[in-house]
């Protein structure tokens, strides 16, 4: 299908010049001035590779759990912990540590930081108890949690449409007992 190749140009030419089709009234204006062309890659895309991304690496492999919780906050202004540890060790190596040390440093304020948070969710788990509200839900959730709550199905039938339907029950068991002798063939209720 070596006709199929090319673009919109070269292809109406030459559907035009085998006369599969007429002329079109925008080809000699296209061809007075063509599109440009991009160039093309052959394959051969280079990999976009960040300074800190051996070191976000290695944070994912140490803390499997510390992986972005959101997908949809992937790209948030937020960046995700993995990010954040892998700046901070660049940042520590700049300033003349040694890569171990500045490893270590940064791991221990990443776990420094998720004990607060932890805490904060402690006692605002408390305040809501006190408060007798519902708490917030964790910050830090299992990996297992995660998937069932992304697998829990919606009910089928909205709570509300449950309420209605009892409600017309009741109202039709009222209507019957209201009524001498009517059943609920006489009315014009449809039996469920």
């Amino acid at each position: 299908m070596s006709w199929m190749k090319g673009d919109l140009l070269s292809k109406s030419r030459r559907l035009v010049g085998g006369l599969a089709m007429r002329e079109p009234v925008w080809l000699k204006a296209m061809e007075a001035s063509p599109p440009p062309v991009f160039p093309r890659s052959n394959g051969n895309l280079k990999k976009i590779v960040l300074p800190e991304d051996s070191y976000v690496r290695r944070f994912a492999r140490k803390h499997p759990e510390a992986k972005l919780v959101d997908p949809i906050k992937a790209s948030a202004f937020i960046p995700d912990p993995a990010r954040v540890y892998g700046c901070r060790v660049l940042e520590l190596t700049k300033n003349g540590i040694s890569e171990d040390d500045a490893m270590s440093v940064a791991n221990m304020e990443y776990l420094a930081e998720r004990k607060e948070k932890k805490k904060a969710y402690k006692r605002l788990k408390e305040l809501a108890v006190l408060q007798d509200k519902t708490p917030p839900p964790k910050p830090y959730l299992s990996s297992k949690k995660e998937m069932q709550i992304q697998e829990k199905k919606p009910p089928t039938d909205p709570p509300s449409v449950r309420r209605l339907v009892n409600q017309l029950k009741q109202q039709k068991e009222v209507l019957l007992q209201d009524k001498p002798g009517g059943t609920a063939n006489q009315d014009h209720w449809i039996d469920e």
